[in-house]
């Protein structure tokens, strides 16, 4: 009962109160970016929503208009290419806020899977081994409060298919409390994700051999 029905009817309440409380800080926020940058206030992509649809997301922008558009966060090297006020946006989740209209409308839930981009092949074929794909995705859920960004792929789709297994007003709680303090505390915020932390972890691994790791500065390092 609590998966199909009252599941959505919090998603609308909640998400109507949120637009509604958040409308004036979103408003100085839209503003803020448009002084910050060139290019629009709010960012659209296509992401997968459940059984593998598509929808298109809705984001504060964040990130440069140069920056290649379906690019994964793992590939991007946000730290030497974002603002400070852009940084502050993601690391505070700010840039999430008008997905409170994605799930007014339906195409997200507040808690389920992160949806994945479109061509993030590998983590929609993980997910694929534990249903994660077949629920609906949301503003947060049970990966982000487990690591968010420092989590690898299997980890992360394993973690979203216990979610999807085990979907409960229990666990949604769980979830939504959890994320309040993760954020509130930067859990698991990581500029670049996994490749970031990867990187760093080269970094230091070739400093104790006496190395010094060149990258290549075309190279893409997700986003």
């Amino acid at each position: 009962m609590y998966r199909h029905f009252f599941k959505r009817f919090l998603d609308i309440v909640l998400s109507f109160l949120g637009i509604v409380i958040l409308a004036l800080p979103m408003i100085v926020i839209a503003i803020a970016i448009k002084i910050d940058s060139p290019g629009p206030v709010f960012f659209k992509q296509k992401r997968i929503a459940i059984h593998k649809g598509t929808f298109t997301i809705l984001k504060f922008r964040s990130m440069p208009v140069t920056v290649p558009h379906d690019t994964p966060t793992h590939q991007f090297d946000a730290k030497n290419s974002l603002s400070k006020f852009q940084l502050t946006l993601r690391k505070l989740s700010l840039d999430e806020l008008p997905q409170l209209f994605c799930i007014l409308i339906g195409t997200m839930s507040i808690i389920g899977p992160r949806p994945a981009l479109w061509n993030q092949y590998d983590l929609i074929e993980e997910r694929d081994k534990y249903g994660a794909n077949d629920v609906k995705p949301g503003l947060t859920g049970w990966a982000q409060i487990n690591g968010r960004d420092e989590l690898e792929i299997p980890v992360k789709a394993k973690l979203d298919g216990e979610y999807a297994q085990n979907i409960s007003f229990k666990f949604d709680c769980k979830c939504f409390f959890g994320t309040i303090k993760s954020v509130l505390k930067h859990d698991g915020v990581v500029e670049g994700g996994t490749g970031e932390i990867n990187k760093a972890e080269n970094e230091e691994s070739d400093a104790d051999n006496g190395h010094v790791n060149k990258y290549n500065d075309d190279e893409m390092v997700e986003k």
